[in-house]
């Protein structure tokens, strides 16, 4: 894993908002609720073993509690206990008798997701259990927080907008703590709560430096030939202007590929093979690989090309495995953008989601390999000041910032 072990913050605070002083770091329990956690795939499982693991490596002593077939582990320091349906209302009580079998003092850090305790993203009676779950700290970490609201959606689509509103109110007005990935998430947190969100973007789940035998690997392997790359999960949302951006790019110079990574790479492969057969022997794939590997991927494109249809912000993962390796990187902005990214100059961003400014701005960096280099420098730099593991291991052991602060 990227970072490992990092060098622990000098002395950690106590938080400015709890009705009780913290117990200190070294004495404390950590007891991650997550609805996901590997082997299971996502984002939020890959975060949640990361932090978890950096936890351990500091000595601290770190539970993960997750839905899944029932038993309990110890991988890397960290304690698993999975259970089916655990966040559902049966699992709860076997959630509370565990917690009760652990030492005091427990600090609960929820990853919170709607959708990810069961329910169909209206597990009220979860947010309920973890509001009045007052014998123990509770800090909450915002990675999604509610369904957007429609007046012209389905009546169903409404009543789901409208209880995921109250789940986060009864998890936000309990919380200890409170962390955000972006800070959009805060305007859905009561008024007098929003001040007290920690701005707290999530680092890459994946390795930030790789051999240079293993990137000298994957580019003999690859072939020759300037190559672009795609980090992404190839969804409905993105497929189309995913294809508007890298078809006119492969178009304009039949020596470029495209690398394409990431869960669904080779099906969305196949699909745009289909649709442009003239680019088939343009485009690559590589599905599911390991972190590792992944990293050493990334590390033989010239150029990543990712458009996002609500901006890059900082939740962004693929975002953030690209900077982390200090990977040039063309994107653009967005409903859920974040001022720094305009302010930083760590990727080379368009405004709106039109795919014309997107595909110029990635010719004039083709074009210009001087300028990719610069850009890429620049790209690890931010991630190490503003990103990485150790700034979010500064702000989990650290003490809580004045209200309205935590920005990075």
């Amino acid at each position: 894993m990227p970072e490992t072990c990092l060098p622990a913050p000098g002395h950690p605070g106590h938080g400015g908002f709890l009705s009780r002083p913290p117990p200190p770091a070294s004495e404390v329990a950590w007891h991650l609720l997550t609805g996901e956690y590997p082997p299971e795939p996502g984002g939020v499982s890959d975060y949640t073993r990361l932090i978890a693991r950096e936890l351990a490596c500091r000595g601290l002593e770190v539970h993960v509690w997750a839905p899944g077939k029932a038993g309990e582990t110890r991988e890397e320091g960290v304690t698993v206990h999975r259970a089916p349906g655990l966040f559902t209302p049966a699992g709860l009580i076997r959630l509370s008798r565990g917690l009760e079998r652990c030492r005091a003092p427990r600090r609960l850090l929820l990853q919170y997701v709607p959708h990810a305790f069961g329910l169909k993203a209206m597990n009220v009676p979860f947010c309920a259990w973890f509001a009045a779950r007052r014998k123990d700290e509770r800090w909450v970490f915002f990675h999604e927080v509610v369904y957007p609201w429609s007046p012209r959606a389905p009546l169903r689509h409404q009543v789901l907008a409208g209880t995921t509103r109250v789940m986060v109110r009864l998890v936000a007005q309990a919380a200890d703590r409170l962390f955000v990935s972006i800070p959009s998430w805060a305007e859905h947190l009561p008024a007098r709560i929003r001040r007290r969100a920690e701005w707290r973007p999530v680092p890459s789940n994946f390795p930030t430096q790789v051999p240079a035998e293993a990137a000298a690997r994957v580019r003999a392997e690859l072939g020759e030939g300037l190559l672009l790359g795609h980090f992404g999960t190839y969804g409905a949302l993105l497929s189309g202007p995913l294809e508007r951006v890298l078809v006119p790019l492969l178009r304009a110079d039949p020596r470029r590929r495209v690398l394409l990574l990431g869960r669904g790479s080779h099906a969305w492969r196949e699909g745009l093979a289909q649709r442009h057969p003239e680019l088939a022997r343009q485009l690559l794939s590589r599905d599911s690989l390991a972190s590792d590997a992944l990293a050493a991927h990334l590390m033989a494109c010239e150029l990543l090309v990712q458009p996002y249809v609500d901006g890059v912000s900082t939740r962004r993962g693929t975002t953030m495995a690209s900077l982390g390796l200090g990977r040039p990187l063309v994107t653009n902005t967005g409903h859920l953008t974040e001022p720094l990214w305009r302010e930083l100059g760590a990727v080379a961003l368009v405004e709106g989601t039109d795919p014309a400014p997107l595909i110029e701005a990635a010719e004039r960096l083709l074009a210009r390999p001087e300028e990719r280099a610069a850009l890429g420098s620049r790209a690890a730099e931010v991630y190490r000041e503003r990103f990485s593991l150790e700034r979010t291991m500064e702000a989990l052991l650290g003490s809580a910032p004045p209200e309205g602060g935590g920005r990075p």
